[in-house]
């Protein structure tokens, strides 16, 4: 792509209450949910006051990968200068840890599409919190395949992210959890 372009930016209000993106050339609208903004919320302050000052985290900024694909992360982490452009898209090859937190409508993709996407684009870690299952899943060392590391820990313990950013580390015991959850291998 010569200029960065979201295409998301034509749907901004179609769908109000609506988490947009364009996963494998589909237009995807999940709604997102009390547990799902809180997750974000947690996770975010949590990661942030860890984070060096030349980083920052942005949530539900485009990052177009190609013409199939253009994520909306629930968080990433990119350079904080980025951030601080304030601008609708960015480039996916900034983002050094993305988060995404699971819902109904996107197992698929947090599970199968996107860590396939995001490993192809070196992306060091991803995280996934999932409040379905109420366990965090963390991926790293990423190929062309996919992530080739991956470990999942039910909410309750920290997780430990040591990471080109640093040693992370994420309390997961206040996560909410979905009342109608069943854990998933």
């Amino acid at each position: 792509m010569d200029r960065l372009h979201s295409q998301l930016a034509r749907f901004e209000d179609a769908f109000p209450g609506f988490r947009t993106e364009i996963a494998e050339g589909s237009v995807v609208a999940t709604p997102v949910t009390p547990h799902h903004g809180r997750t974000i919320h947690q996770v975010w302050s949590s990661l942030e006051p860890q984070l060096a000052p030349e980083w920052g985290v942005t949530s539900d900024v485009a990052f177009p990968f190609d013409e199939e694909n253009e994520f909306c992360p629930d968080l990433a982490v990119i350079p904080a200068s980025e951030v601080a452009r304030n601008e609708i898209a960015c480039s996916p090859d900034l983002i050094e840890l993305v988060v995404e937190v699971v819902s109904r409508g996107s197992i698929h993709r947090d599970y199968e599409v996107k860590p396939r996407r995001y490993a192809s684009r070196g992306i060091a870690h991803y995280l996934v919190l999932d409040p379905l299952a109420g366990h965090c899943v963390t991926s790293w060392n990423p190929g062309p395949d996919g992530y080739r590391g991956r470990d999942t820990v039910p909410y309750g313990p920290e997780v430990t992210i040591d990471s080109p950013l640093g040693r992370l580390t994420l309390p997961t015991a206040g996560l909410p959890v979905d009342p109608r959850s069943r854990p998933r291998p």
